[in-house]
Parts: C-alpha cells; sequence; structure tokens
C-alpha cells in the first residue's frame, strides 16, 4: 500500500523505514528540509541500530522523503501521525504539532478524490484521537469521518535503541478504530507480520499505550524502592529479584534496581496519564508514587557521594553515562540531567563522557566539561558516578590506575568492582 508518514523523529523515522522493508511504498512529510534531505540520502534523521540499512535500502526507490503536504496526502491511501507530544508544564501532553500536522491532512483532504485513512501514531490520551483529532480532520475537510475517511489509532511499542527489531518482531499489534473499514485497511499492512492483532476501539488502543508504560515505569520505581530498602538491610537487590522474577506472573523484565527511568515515553506518559486521571475526577496515588521515587532515586546517588567524601564543593566528579540508556543519543529525561545539576549546586566541577550522547547534553549543561574517552573524564577525578549501562565502562574496574583512589558510586550496576572505593546505588 502507499502509506505516507508525518514525522521523521524516532517512531516516525522507524515506522518508514520498516514499512519500506515490508514491501509498501512510503512518503515521509516534515516541515524540517534537512531532515527530509538526509532522509533521501539515506541518512538516519537520529541514531537508531539498524535505521541506516534500512533507509540506505529504500530511499530513493520505495521511500521518499518531502515537505510538501498535498503532494504526499494526494498520492498515498494511509496517513500515519507520527509526531512528538512532548509534556506541558502542568505534565499533561502538548497537543500543538499533532494539531498542525491534522490541520494540514484535513486542508488536503478537502481537495482529494477517493477514500483516506488517517491514523494516529503518536502517543495520546483516551479521547484524543475521537474528540481532538477526529474533528479537527472534518472541520478543515469539509468531510465526514467514517463516510469520507477513516480514522484509526495504532500505537507503537518501540525502545529506543532497539526500535527496528521490536517494530519487525512486534509483542503484539493495537489497531483501534472508528469503524470496521478503517481498522481492516490499517490491519492489512501487517498483513506479514507474524503476531496477532488486537481490534479495539480508538481509546481503548490509547489506554492500551499508556497502561503499558505505565506498567513497566511502575515495575521500576518498585524494584528502586525495594532496592533502596535492601541497601539499608545490607541484602542484596539484585538476588532479591532474580528469585522474584522466576515467578511466571512477575517475569524478571524491568526488576533492576538503579538511578531511575528515562527517555521520551515513560517519565512524559505517566504524567499525562495522571493529568487525565485527575481532569476526570480520580486521585491516581499509585501513578503519582511511580513519579515520586523515580525523581528522588538519582538524587541519591549524590547524598552517597556527600557521606563517602564530604562537601563536594570543588571536588571534581566524572559523570559516566549521559544517554537515558545505552544504545541511543537521546538525553530527554535522562537521570544524569538532574544529577548534574545537583552537582553544579553543590558547587562540585563536573567532567562527563558518554559515546553519543555528549553533543546534545551539551544544550543543556554547555560550561561543564566533556571528554572524548572515559579515562580522560576520570583524569584527576575525586569520585566517578555511572548513569548509563554501556558496555565499555563494565572493566573499568580493570583499569586500576584510572580509577586509583577514587570513589565509584554506581547507578546501573555496571561496573564490577574488585579493586576499588565502590558504592552501588541500591547494592
Amino acid at each position: 500500500m502507499k502509506i505516507s508518514v508525518i514525522g521523521s523523529g524516532y517512531v516516525g523515522s522507524v515506522t518508514a523505514a520498516c514499512f519500506a522493508e515490508v514491501g509498501h511504498e512510503i512518503v515521509c512529510v516534515d516541515i524540517d528540509k534537512k531532515k527530509m534531505d538526509q532522509i533521501n540520502a539515506g541518512i538516519p534523521p537520529i541514531y537508531e541500530e539498524g535505521l541506516g540499512e534500512l533507509l540506505q535500502k529504500y530511499a530513493g526507490k520505495s521511500l521518499t522523503a518531502t515537505t510538501d503536504y498535498e503532494s504526499a496526502i494526494k498520492n498515498t491511501d494511509i496517513s500515519f501521525i507520527c509526531v512528538g507530544t512532548p509534556s506541558a508544564e502542568d505534565g499533561s501532553i502538548d497537543l500543538s504539532i499533532v494539531r498542525a500536522a491534522t490541520a494540514s491532512i484535513g486542508a488536503v483532504l478537502a481537495k482529494k478524490k477517493g477514500y483516506h485513512v488517517v491514523v494516529v501514531k503518536s502517543t495520546v490520551v483516551p479521547e484524543t484521537t475521537e474528540k481532538f483529532v477526529l474533528p479537527i480532520l472534518e472541520e478543515t475537510s469539509g468531510k465526514v469521518a467514517g463516510k469520507d475517511f477513516g480514522v484509526a489509532m495504532n500505537p507503537e511499542f518501540l525502545r529506543e535503541g532497539k526500535a527496528v527489531y521490536d517494530f519487525m518482531h512486534p509483542d503484539k499489534i493495537v489497531v483501534g478504530a472508528i469503524d470496521q473499514k478503517s481498522g481492516d485497511l490499517v490491519s492489512e499492512l501487517y498483513r506479514n507480520f507474524k503476531c496477532e492483532i488486537t481490534r479495539t476501539s480508538v481509546s481503548t488502543a490509547e489506554m492500551i499505550k499508556y497502561a503499558n508504560n505505565s506498567l513497566l515505569a511502575t515495575k521500576i520505581s518498585f524494584a528502586n524502592e525495594i532496592g533502596n530498602i535492601c541497601k539499608r538491610l545490607n541484602v542484596d537487590t539484585y538476588e532479591v529479584m532474580k528469585a522474584v522474577g522466576k515467578d511466571s506472573r512477575v517475569s524478571p523484565k524491568f526488576l533492576n534496581s538503579g538511578a531511575g527511568f528515562g527517555g521520551s515515553c515513560f517519565p512524559k506518559d505517566v504524567k499525562a496519564l495522571i493529568g487525565k486521571a485527575k481532569e476526570i475526577g480520580y486521585s491516581p496515588v499509585l501513578l503519582e508514587s511511580v513519579i515520586g521515587v523515580n525523581e528522588k532515586q538519582p538524587i541519591l546517588m549524590t547524598e552517597i557521594l556527600q557521606k563517602k567524601i564530604g562537601s563536594l564543593a570543588g571536588k571534581k566528579v566524572a559523570v559516566l553515562g549521559l544517554a537515558f540508556k545505552n544504545d541511543t543519543d537521546d538525553i530527554r529525561e535522562s537521570r544524569a540531567i538532574p544529577v548534574i545539576a545537583e552537582l553544579l549546586r553543590l558547587r562540585a566541577e563536573v567532567s562527563a563522557y558518554d559515546p553519543m550522547a555528549t553533543e546534545n547534553m551539551k544544550r543543556i549543561f554547555p560550561t561543564i566539561e566533556y571528554s572524548g574517552k572515559a579515562k580522560d573524564a576520570l583524569e584527576g577525578a575525586d569520585a566517578c558516578l555511572v548513569m548509563t549501562e554501556w558496555d565499555e565502562f563494565k572493566n573499568l574496574d580493570s583499569e586500576f590506575e584510572v580509577m586509583k583512589g577514587k570513589i565509584v558510586v554506581d547507578g546501573r550496576r555496571v561496573i564490577k568492582a574488585k579493586n576499588i572505593d565502590y558504592e552501588g546505588l541500591c547494592w
């Protein structure tokens, strides 16, 4: 089928490339001409494992990119809205980009003959597609949803760093639609996937995405809360959770204690669901606690460091890992951000290193020292905080001369401590 993908960030670029891989014709649409030129040249606009190879394989063939909404939508059958939904100051989602994309699509539908399906893939709270997107489409197109065009919701369940793999090997595919025809056409796109397609209402599909991410975030905060208790009892929380995870009702995934969760999904989605719950008159105590634990968790690292060496004023602290997780350059809601902010508040000197995310972090903390190697960041440091689970950090303790005399506080249980002054966050 012919598909237009609106937005070229993590979700949009991966969706476009993977749909091309399964045989569909794709047109990427974005107002950023530089990104469109990159995609047409086979260069991914973001780092994601496997994405570059797919773009090089299909760019200029079954996958093209343009800033021209009209051409893209007129010449495709289905449009996916994959634009960002950042958090507003109150924790609710900012729908301004979704509004602009939807209005642009509607303006083209007003001129287009034939049936077209608009699919929301951006993460939006329940009722957004039917009560926000659909009315804008009808208003700007002058047409009727369910008669002249279709509307559906198809949430993504992608892990950054493994998004291409997750798209091609899904645990679940969820298609929510306003009518049978819309749902059938979207489901047809996934015909060759070896995965059951769950058909639901639009609002149910939206809620599945939020429930999914909120549960995973809850498991992380639960593991961190247990980890904090275990540390005070001198109990190995990883040994505890390894046993807990063997229970088929629990599973071992997302039970690793550490500095907390970040990224573009979990913090934003849990806060958005909290906001939606309050909007309908419900107080989501558990979800608020999930966020509360996550916000306190990284600050425990600086508290541990202060107990070990006293005042941090004038002390040099190396922060290893800036991305919110390994295998990505994304720093959104990275737990390194509040840690660096707290170190600076305590008047410490900060040296930082990350194999991918340095340039992104420079936009937030332009004045701290950045190094091209972990060894350089550690040079002359009094202490080291490990914030991201990069493989290259695992054997730093074997380079004893680099680590000698430094206090190491590990937020991800990465370093196999032997000959160093080591302290784990929850172990």
